[in-house]
């Protein structure tokens, strides 16, 4: 067995040699090179966070894609909420040792590896491991669908690919002013729900928009509303402009309606310029108490008739959490929900973790059959430690 530290440098370089879909495999060779690592395989999260699915590597035990295996109660359940490395007996008189591969805040999957020897260097190496085998599966993901392939545990219709292409590739992200995490239940006939977040220098944007109808139409719908909605912030435009421009767009088209929030949140104040395009109202958490942030109400984007948007203010503050979310959340079935209280009782969970809390509480009142997507982002905004600062006018 050969030790010593992770050779980054060499390892980065086994994996691009190596086809796209080769990153675990690549890892297992270099584990077992460095530790004798046995039986090393990656196992995904799938894309409602409720199962994951097993990828081993070629030359281990049950190569190959293995049968999803339940989260809830899970051991894998407590490495991913608690992001801390499992050591246990493997029953053949080594360690069977599992690490959560994350990036970002992202939950990827973890790293299941077998080992001989686990002192307290071999278990960081595996944790250094297991944090480039995240990078590595970010980028290589780009060149493969085995990546996306792993993460669905049932067939897709046409409708749910278009939905599920026009999400962000990472349902969580951190940084130091603020979590964030979505997750999005799709209906038995698709709803047309999305969300987006993008993080400029100094500023996040974020949008979660339901398109009206159900199946292709609905996805099509919301393929414009997406497109026309990144155009606009990609050129630079503020929330009120992005509403112009999706407006328009769903106009133009004569596609149908779509409500909508469109958030702009300053990175160094926590001031977020917003719009509300018929949308449900958020839930905010400040000092345990949650209460609806009661915002003015614009039409739907598509309304054939004189409209404008207003935008709004809202100053976040140190400690908030803000929960946006579409009418799944809240109609027919889900209505038996009191999401209030599922986010003042999940306030300590982790954004990822309430995220799952609120849809599966939200999947189990409609019985596992949604009539409509139910779709949930969640935002915690820590602050800028530098400065505390507000605007006048804005809500507080």
């Amino acid at each position: 067995m050969e030790g010593g530290d992770l050779e980054l440098g060499e390892l980065l370089g086994a994996a691009e040699a190596a086809p796209p879909g080769g990153s675990v495999e690549v890892m297992a060779h270099d584990l077992h090179k460095r530790f004798g690592a046995e039986r090393v395989s990656f196992l995904f999260v799938d894309l409602i966070g409720q199962r994951l699915v097993r990828l081993a590597a070629p030359d281990g035990e049950g190569a190959g894609r293995g049968k999803p295996i339940d989260l809830q109660g899970s051991v894998y359940d407590s490495v991913l909420q608690s992001q801390r490395q499992h050591v246990e007996p493997d029953g053949q008189g080594g360690r069977r040792v599992i690490t959560p591969v994350t990036n970002r805040g992202d939950c990827i999957g973890v790293l299941e590896v077998s080992l001989q020897c686990a002192d307290d260097t071999v278990l960081r190496q595996v944790r250094d491991a297991a944090h480039a085998l995240a990078y590595i599966i970010v980028t290589d993901r780009r060149f493969t669908d085995l990546y996306h392939l792993g993460r669905r545990t049932t067939e897709t219709s046409l409708a749910a690919e278009i939905q599920h292409q026009l999400l962000p590739s990472a349902p969580c992200c951190e940084a130091p002013q603020f979590t964030l995490a979505a997750g999005l239940v799709p209906a038995d006939d698709i709803g047309g729900d999305t969300y987006d977040y993008t993080l400029d220098r100094d500023t996040l944007h974020l949008s979660i928009t339901d398109a009206m109808g159900h199946d292709t139409n609905s996805a099509l719908l919301a393929t414009l509303l997406v497109g026309a909605l990144r155009r606009a912030r990609r050129s630079g435009c503020d929330a009120l402009r992005q509403a112009h421009h999706a407006h328009q767009a769903l106009l133009s088209h004569s596609r149908g309606l779509a409500t909508g929030q469109l958030l702009c949140v300053d990175l160094e104040t926590g001031l977020c310029e917003l719009v509300n395009a018929g949308h449900p109202w958020p839930l905010r958490l400040r000092h345990n108490a949650v209460e609806e942030v009661k915002l003015s109400v614009n039409l739907p984007f598509g309304v054939a008739a004189p409209t404008s948007f207003r935008l709004q203010e809202l100053q976040l503050r140190p400690g908030d959490r803000l929960v946006l979310l579409t009418d799944g959340m809240q109609d027919r079935g889900a209505a038996a929900v009191d999401l209030a209280t599922l986010v003042h009782d999940s306030r300590r969970m982790h954004p990822r973790e309430a995220v799952r809390s609120l849809t599966a509480a939200v999947l189990d009142a409609c019985h596992g059959n949604l009539k409509d997507d139910a779709t949930v982002l969640i935002l915690d905004w820590h602050g800028d430690r530098r400065r505390s600062t507000s605007r006048p006018g804005a809500q507080r």
